[in-house]
């Protein structure tokens, strides 16, 4: 809510009291403590702006039928202190409330003074709150998912820091462990085999099949020669992994930023094992007895430890039963950290720097892998309930209704370059944002770079650009806005007109809305219907030749539609067309 929808919701709290004091006071109810109760929006308009159930909750308190008293309430009640202007009973003892002019006028007011402020609270309290998303594997390139994911990631800390909290936002590279392995075999085996033939060198099993692969062994030839064969062959995957990883590190860096995600930090996995951080938490687990050695490795009792996790949120046996959950090797065999004990040492490393709350973006594919870690955190004395994880399911690009697969300019695998090679970035960001993140996805490659009202981004920048060419087309006609009294802001009664003001007043809370159920789709949904109650109000109601106070308070609301579509764009790093 707005601060005046709080205001509005504070103050009709207050008079509910009041009347139910007045009420004892006068012997209508018995004394008896003035229950608990709630003043919210009701979901049907026609049921008021405001409802109570200050009635229902008071019954067993005051030994009487709700009804009675809301009626209690009812007679007693002083609205003059309130934006309502009158209430009504409802049902079995709702009490209804409709808001006085003065409340939408006022909402205007506290928009134009907020400006690009407005929407944000205090809500977080300032919490420390890191927020890891992509975190891609470097030993290739960005994919479809990592596009999905960086939109969601990036909004979704851009609404938790209008909502109050400090956000930090992370990329966390896998630089080291079993996939550096796999990548300095992958690329080993094509270097052989680019030198000495396709023939020459069975390529390994479990190793890297994609195009890059040998696209960074070529780079490296083109520019290095081919003495590297004569290396010992340690030698040769070492200069060949030093060569390609900072190549397409930097790759990815530059993704990013063409995406418009700046990270606070691009965090190596490689720092924690330089650091003596991975050990460490191998030392503590072993410390409280949650390892044995088996096979010659060292085994976390995970089975054990997410267990008593589940069962203190209330799992039964035959549920976790059903997960079939297994213990984890920490160190493998020939000595060397998993990479689950790297992410151990991480995610201990997020909590040492000062964050409370981490909440990282990962594919669906992890679900797994979210109780182990939470169980991990708690297991070497942290707490994994403040560890949050966003599960976000698969998304296929699609064109006329077919799959696409293949990127028409390189004829490869599409990557994340090769999606906003083609698609605008607004598009990407804002139609990535249209879909929670818990449900599959298909993303519209035609739709992505079509310019009109069926591509949301385009529909809602178009409502900015036609607020901003109303105000021109007047200007010329040397009009320019004003501010109104509250008296002109109260002209604005058509239903188009109210309709728009309370979307406007209900942004704040949305936002909040959205930084607490970490779905930032919450305001594309929103700012999209702000839109469409934009060009329904500009259907209904002229705002040029109207007498001038309610051109004047038409204008104000125009300004004030503008500024928060403004503020939702900029949020989501989305441009703000004045023409279009």
């Amino acid at each position: 809510m707005s601060k005046i929808a709080m205001n509005a919701v504070h103050d009709l709290k207050n008079a509910i009291v009041g009347a139910f004091e007045k009420a004892i006071e006068n012997g209508e109810l018995i004394k008896a403590d003035i229950p608990e109760f709630v003043v919210e929006i009701p979901a049907d308009k026609k049921n008021g702006d405001f409802a109570t159930n200050a009635a229902m909750a008071g019954a067993r308190s005051f030994k009487t039928a709700p009804r009675k008293i809301a009626e209690a309430i009812k007679g007693n009640i002083d609205l003059s202190k309130t934006y309502a202007g009158r209430c009504e009973i409802a049902g079995p003892g709702f009490i209804n409330f409709f808001l006085s002019p003065r409340y939408y006028s006022d909402i205007l007011k506290e928009i134009a003074k907020e400006g690009e402020n407005y929407g944000k609270s205090d809500f977080g309290k300032n919490e420390k709150v890191m927020i890891e998303f992509v975190s891609a594997n470097p030993t290739g390139p960005m994919h479809m998912g990592n596009a999905r994911g960086g939109a969601l990631g990036d909004c979704l800390a851009a609404v938790m820091d209008k909502a109050g909290y400090s956000v930090w936002r992370e990329f966390y590279v896998n630089d080291a462990g079993n996939q550096i392995e796999k990548f300095a075999n992958s690329l080993n085996a094509r270097f052989i085999q680019q030198v000495c033939g396709a023939d020459s060198f069975e390529f390994p099993e479990d190793g890297y099949q994609g195009e890059d692969i040998i696209d960074a062994v070529k780079l490296y030839i083109e520019e290095n020669g081919s003495d590297l064969i004569n290396a010992p062959e340690n030698e040769r995957k070492s200069r060949l992994v030093d060569f390609a990883l900072p190549r397409n590190i930097a790759k990815m860096q530059a993704d990013m930023k063409k995406y418009r995600i700046e990270y606070d930090k691009w965090f190596f996995e490689s720092e924690l094992h330089k650091s003596g951080a991975v050990n460490e938490v191998v030392e503590i687990l072993k410390s409280k007895g949650l390892t044995y050695e088996k096979d010659g490795a060292v085994w976390y009792k995970n089975k054990q430890v997410v267990t008593e996790l589940l069962k203190d949120q209330g799992k039964t046996d035959e549920e976790i039963e059903k997960l079939e959950l297994k213990d984890d090797v920490i160190i493998r065999a020939n000595g060397n950290p998993t990479y689950f004990t790297a992410d151990i040492a991480y995610h201990k490393n997020k909590f040492d720097r000062g964050f409370t709350k981490l909440i990282n973006v990962w594919g669906a594919d992890h679900h797994g892998h979210v109780a182990r870690l939470k169980g991990s955190m708690n297991a070497i004395g942290y707490d994994g309930n403040r560890v949050d994880i966003v599960l976000m399911q698969l998304v296929k690009l699609m064109r006329d209704g077919e799959l696409v697969r293949m990127s028409k300019r390189t004829g490869k695998a599409i990557q994340l370059g090769d999606l906003l090679d083609e698609v605008p970035v607004d598009s990407a960001r804002f139609l990535f944002n249209t879909r929670e993140a818990n449900t599959q996805m298909d993303f519209d490659l035609g739709l992505a770079v079509t310019q009109d009202n069926q591509n949301p981004v385009y529909y809602v920048q178009y409502a900015h650009a036609r607020i901003c060419s109303i105000v021109k087309a007047l200007a010329a006609d040397g009009i320019t806005p004003r501010e109104c009294s509250g008296e002109e802001l109260q002209l604005l009664n058509k239903p188009e007109e109210i309709e728009l003001i309370t979307h406007l007043a209900a942004y704040t809370e949305e936002i909040i809305n959205s930084a607490k159920s970490y779905d930032p789709t919450k305001i594309t949904r929103y700012v999209t219907q702000l839109a469409t109650l934009f060009h329904k109000f500009y259907n209904a109601c002229r705002v040029k030749g109207e007498d001038e106070p309610l051109m004047q308070a038409r204008l104000s609301l125009c300004l004030a539609v503008r500024a928060v579509i403004k503020n939702v764009l900029e949020m989501f790093k989305i441009t703000v067309p004045e023409s279009m």
